[in-house]
């Protein structure tokens, strides 16, 4: 018997790099979580800055205190991920990875399968997801296999903040110049972008153009509590952007439940601040899921917790258990 020899026990990072927000976490593979860190956005398409850099930030973070040869395997889900931005968001994670002296596998997968593994350990159902961006997806065997949606700002993500930011701005031009009603957005939009009420209509509404395109597209997205903060104060255009977004957030869900076939009982999970924060929004979505599938949806709070379960689950060749899923992902 050897006596001083230190028995390793391996370790896996779990890496959610979306557009607003990188956020990292170090677990065992029994799902205690030992380290946690997070960074600004990280998505290729829309969040400006170099992503490499901000999933290192996350991971130094993280792990601060632990040994990176400890790390047997990592999942790195990136929004921006999927087939036409894969190669990109792969070498902005490996080179991170390498940056933080990680020498373990490194998995990279979407956004959507971080954000499903977040909110259940079943491996068949339907993902919801609203944040920066927005997508509908149906999971068999624990991968995506229909997907509706999640095209970009450009061309799709429709209910997602940044669409709703971007209605929410375009409504008040809209306003501004004459096309559209008067709308209580117009201030606080103003506001939020740091533009000083003129006077003149086309003034107010040229300054808030030229900030707009300054910024990138994922910044819109911080516009979109405003809209649910008015249509709240009974403003109609408000209240329709809301619906809007509602609507086509269900309807993408309608598209890939009938493509997909659901199973009963398999979970609806949701996933993303607009769908995981009190607002109009979130309730006509809620209020509509219950009324097609008879059950209220699951959640999906910490998508690095849920690339942390893939990465358990890909070390161990074995799927995550329920209680493996519930100390990953129990909120703290």
């Amino acid at each position: 018997m050897q006596y001083g020899v230190r028995v390793r026990t391996p370790l896996v990072v779990g890496v959610d790099a979306g557009a607003t927000s990188t956020r990292c976490l170090v677990s065992a593979i029994d799902g205690t979580v030992l380290g946690r860190g997070h960074a600004a956005g990280a998505n290729q398409n829309s969040s400006g800055g170099r992503p490499a850099e901000a999933l290192a930030g996350a991971l130094r973070m993280a792990l601060d205190g632990l040994d990176p040869a400890d790390v047997a395997l990592g999942v790195i889900g990136a929004a921006g991920a999927a087939a036409a931005g894969a190669a990109e968001a792969r070498q902005a994670a490996e080179e991170a990875w390498h940056a933080t002296g990680l020498r373990g596998a490194l998995h990279s997968v979407t956004d959507l399968e971080v954000a499903f593994s977040a909110g259940t350990s079943h491996r068949q159902g339907l993902l919801l997801l609203a944040g920066t961006g927005a997508a509908a997806v149906a999971f068999r065997d624990g991968v995506p296999f229909v997907r509706c949606d999640g095209y970009g700002w450009l061309l799709g993500d429709e209910g997602s903040a940044v669409w709703q930011g971007r209605e929410a701005l375009r409504a008040v031009l809209c306003a501004l110049d004459g096309r559209g009603p008067a709308t209580l957005l117009t201030g606080p939009v103003t506001a939020a972008l740091d533009v000083d009420a003129q006077d003149d209509p086309e003034g107010h509404a040229q300054a808030l153009v030229r900030v707009a395109y300054r910024r990138p597209p994922a910044a819109l997205g911080l516009l979109a509590p405003l809209v649910g903060a008015a249509a709240g104060a009974g403003d109609e255009v408000a209240r329709g952007i809301a619906a809007a977004a509602a609507g086509h957030l269900l309807h993408a869900l309608d598209v890939v439940a009938r493509r997909a076939g659901r199973p009963d009982g398999s979970p609806v999970v949701l996933a993303g601040s607009v769908l995981l924060t009190a607002g109009p929004v979130a309730a006509l979505v809620r209020t509509g899921i219950q009324e097609r599938f008879g059950a209220g949806p699951a959640e999906a709070r910490d998508g690095a917790a849920g690339a942390a379960a893939l990465a358990v689950a890909a070390l161990t060749g074995s799927p995550v258990g329920a209680a493996v899923h519930a100390r990953l992902t129990v909120t703290r």
